[in-house]
């Protein structure tokens, strides 16, 4: 155990920077696959259901916990193995989240943040993105004509002398990329429009989750950054999934995202000092021992490469 726990620590110290106190300050997004419950053995069997097991949830905290806050996708409404990988990460973490999002559309995820309460805490905002009804059939270029599948989350943050509000997402992937075009804009609309009102809690805005976009210069990816969302430049290069096609890297494709305002089209620029951002590819250090398939992995761990950026004092 304490083998393969060491080699995950290693790699992730190799792929990402180190947190430090008072000098930088790491920002992740991470979509875990269908995160809800877990089979309470260390290695779950065939015929256990769900796959996911302690091993599994051992490696997903240690990954977790080399973020300050850590915006999760796919949170089911067993919280169970969240609460189990909370445990691990031990007393200093904490988490906010939404309740079930309801209908089939919402495939019963909840959204949620968690966070290391000695670098982050909360500042007092918290609440759902919601298009007013007046305002539907307003949103440029394909009316959003019904609320999101998924309500985005926007919750705000104190780390050190910086304030500033994460919005996260898990857009509906639909039947086709034209199904994603009204969220998408409706929610960079959204953002927009909050960055520029001088009454809002805060003006640092940061949108991080699932946008089910494709790559730089995609139609999808122009509509989520219509309106001066920026995403760094390091993540148009890395992959976003372990099913990534290596081989034909025209067809990757580009689902999360991290992304702010740098001061065009009207929005205030983001005032925290941004270093660098990547990814942590797992494969092939979260159980190494088992030998597992991708599909078998993605059960336990997940499809998706946790993303992040790191902002410096």
């Amino acid at each position: 155990m304490e083998k393969g726990v060491e080699m995950l620590r290693v790699a992730l110290d190799n792929q990402l920077p180190p947190r430090v106190l008072d000098q930088n300050l790491l920002i992740g997004t991470w979509n875990i696959r269908a995160f809800g419950g877990y089979t309470d053995k260390w290695e779950s069997g065939e015929d256990d259901s769900p796959k996911r097991d302690r091993h599994s949830l051992l490696a997903i905290s240690e990954i977790l916990r080399r973020f300050d806050v850590v915006a999760v996708q796919e949170v089911r409404g067993d919280v169970s193995a969240l609460r189990a990988v909370l445990d691990l990460l031990g007393p200093n973490w904490d988490h906010v989240l939404t309740d079930i999002t309801r209908g089939d559309r919402g495939n019963g995820e909840r959204l949620a943040f968690i966070f290391d309460r000695r670098t982050v805490r909360l500042s007092g905002l918290a609440g759902e993105l919601v298009v007013p009804e007046e305002e539907k059939g307003r949103i440029a270029g394909d009316a959003l004509s019904r609320q999101f599948a998924r309500t985005p989350y926007a919750v705000s943050f104190r780390s050190g002398d910086e304030t500033f509000v994460l919005v996260t997402l898990h857009v509906l992937y639909g039947e086709s990329p034209e199904d994603r075009k009204p969220e998408l804009k409706a929610i960079a609309e959204w953002i927009s429009r909050w960055a520029r009102d001088e009454d809002v809690w805060d003006h640092d805005l940061i949108a991080l989750g699932d946008f089910n976009v494709d790559r730089k210069g995609s139609p999808l990816y122009q509509t989520f950054t219509s309106t001066g969302l920026t995403v760094p430049d390091r993540l148009h290069e890395v992959p976003r999934t372990i099913f990534s096609d290596e081989e034909d890297p025209a067809s990757e494709k580009f689902y999360d995202q991290i992304a702010w305002f740098t001061g065009e089209a009207g929005n205030p620029a983001l005032s925290m000092n941004y270093a660098r951002s990547g990814h942590f590819d797992f494969r092939g250090e979260a159980l190494p021992s088992r030998d597992l398939s991708s599909r078998s992995l993605s059960w336990r761990i997940s499809d998706h490469f946790p993303l992040w950026s790191e902002f410096r004092r």
